[in-house]
C-alpha cells in the first residue's frame, strides 16, 4: 500500500488549487476563516459555483452527473477545499440522501431527485433522531400507515439540521410494529410543504438557529416516495450512516484550525512569553498534531481500499475525528482566555466589522467550542461507534 501522492495526485492538487483561488468569493472566505456564521445564501452561492464546474458530487459516479474521481482524488479536493476555507457543501443531499438513492432507488427516483440535489434546487434535511430515540434510533415511533396510494404520517423528529431552510426530509417511520424493531421501519422522502408538517425552532447555547424539531400531523406522503422496499429502511439507514460518519472525520479542516490554533497561541501571552512557548501548552498543541497526523494517514489506508461502499472502519474515523475537533476548540479557548468570553452575536452574524472583546480572533471561540460539544453525539454517538467497532471489527 503506497500512501504517497503519485504525480498526477500532484498535479490535480494543483488543479484544485488553482480552481479556487480564482471562484471563492473572498466574503466566503473570509466567513469561514473567522469562524463567522453563514447563512443559507452563502452555502447555495458555493454549492451553484461548485456546480457550474461540475465539482459538486465529488463521490457520485459521472453517469449520475458526479466527478467519477477516485477517493484519493476525492481526499485532496476536500482537503484543499478545507485549507482555502470554502463553505461546505451541506451533506444531507450531496452525501447522505444522494448515495440512498443510487443504490435502492428506482430509475424515476434517480431521474428526478438527483439532478435536483446537483443543481441545489432541492435542499435535504434529515428525518431521523426523536425524542426517546437518538443513539436508539430503532426505537423510533414516528409512524407511516398505508392508506391507498399514500401513507399518512403521524409524529415527531429532533435536533433536525437547517430544517427552516429545507425544501425536503428523508425520514425513517415506522410501518410495522408487529415485527422485530429493525425490521419495521421504512426509508420515505417528505416535501416539506405538505400540510402538517410544523419546524420548530431549537435555539441552541450560543443563541444559533441551527436545529428544529419537525412534527408531523397526518402528513399525506406518496407511496411512490418510498425508497426501496416497505420495511427494509433500516438497511437503508445504515448505508447512509456509513457515509456520513467517513464525511465527519474532517480531516482537512482539523488541519486548517490546527494552524490557526497555532497563530492565535503564538499571538497571546503567558508570563510575557507567546502561549505556545509554553512547555505544557506546546506539549499540548504537539500531542494533538501527532493524533491528527495518525488520523490522515488512517483516512488514507482506508480510501485506498476504495470499495465505494463505507464498512464499520468509518466509525473508527467519526470517534478520533470527532475528538480531535473538540480538543482543538478546547486549546483555542484555552489560549484567548478572557478574550473569549464576551458574547457578541452581532459580530458573529458580520453585522460589525470588529468585535466589542478587541480580539476578532477570539471573539468567536467560545461559541465554536460549544458548538462543537455536538459532534461526539451526532451520526450515531461515540460510544455506539464502539460498540459497533467491537462487533463487527474486533469479532468480540
Amino acid at each position: 500500500m503506497d500512501l504517497n501522492y503519485t504525480a498526477e495526485d500532484l498535479a490535480f492538487r494543483d488543479q484544485v488549487r488553482t480552481y479556487l483561488e480564482a471562484n471563492l468569493p473572498q466574503d466566503l472566505q473570509q466567513k469561514v476563516l473567522n469562524h463567522k456564521r453563514l447563512s443559507r445564501e452563502d452555502f447555495v452561492r458555493w454549492h451553484k459555483i461548485l456546480a457550474k464546474q461540475g465539482w459538486v458530487a465529488t463521490g457520485w459516479p459521472a453517469e449520475y452527473g458526479g466527478t467519477g474521481w477516485t477517493a484519493t482524488q476525492r481526499h485532496i479536493f476536500e482537503e484543499e477545499c478545507a485549507r482555502a476555507g470554502t463553505p461546505a457543501i451541506l451533506p444531507f443531499g450531496v452525501n447522505m440522501v444522494a448515495p440512498v438513492i443510487m443504490a435502492f432507488g428506482n430509475q424515476a427516483q434517480k431521474d428526478y431527485y438527483l439532478p435536483r440535489i446537483l443543481s441545489c434546487e432541492d435542499w435535504w434535511c434529515q428525518g431521523y433522531s426523536e425524542p426517546g430515540s437518538g443513539s436508539d434510533l430503532a426505537s423510533l415511533k414516528t409512524r407511516a400507515e398505508r392508506d391507498g396510494d399514500h401513507y399518512i404520517v403521524n409524529g415527531q423528529k429532533t435536533w433536525t439540521t437547517l430544517a427552516q431552510h429545507a425544501d425536503m426530509i428523508f425520514c425513517l417511520v415506522r410501518t410495522d410494529t408487529g415485527v422485530r424493531k429493525q425490521e419495521g421501519i421504512s426509508f420515505l422522502l417528505i416535501d416539506m410543504k405538505t400540510p402538517g408538517i410544523t419546524v420548530r425552532p431549537i435555539i441552541m447555547l450560543d443563541e444559533d438557529h441551527e436545529v428544529n424539531e419537525v412534527f408531523f400531523d397526518n402528513v399525506k406522503v406518496p407511496v411512490e416516495n418510498l425508497i426501496g422496499e416497505e420495511n427494509k429502511g433500516w438497511t437503508y439507514a445504515k448505508y447512509l450512516l456509513g457515509h456520513e460518519r467517513t464525511n465527519i472525520a474532517a480531516v482537512g479542516r482539523a488541519k486548517r484550525e490546527l494552524q490557526f490554533l497555532k497563530r492565535i497561541a503564538a499571538k497571546h501571552q503567558k508570563n510575557g512569553l507567546p502561549l505556545i512557548d509554553d512547555a505544557v501548552y506546546a506539549s499540548k498543541v504537539a500531542s494533538l498534531e501527532v493524533e491528527l497526523m495518525a488520523l490522515e494517514i488512517t483516512v488514507l489506508r482506508v480510501i485506498s481500499q476504495d470499495s465505494g461502499r463505507p464498512g464499520p472502519e468509518a466509525s473508527l474515523l467519526k470517534i478520533k475525528g470527532t475528538e480531535i475537533q473538540q480538543r482543538l476548540t478546547e486549546l483555542m479557548v484555552e489560549a484567548v482566555g478572557p478574550y473569549g468570553l464576551p458574547f457578541d452575536p452581532a459580530f458573529l452574524e458580520g453585522e460589525t466589522v470588529h468585535s466589542i472583546v478587541g480580539d476578532d480572533d477570539a471573539a468567536p471561540l467560545a461559541p465554536y467550542y460549544f458548538n462543537f460539544r455536538k459532534t461526539s453525539i451526532y451520526g450515531g454517538s461515540n460510544e455506539i461507534q464502539k460498540n459497533i467497532i467491537t462487533q463487527m471489527i474486533l469479532g468480540l
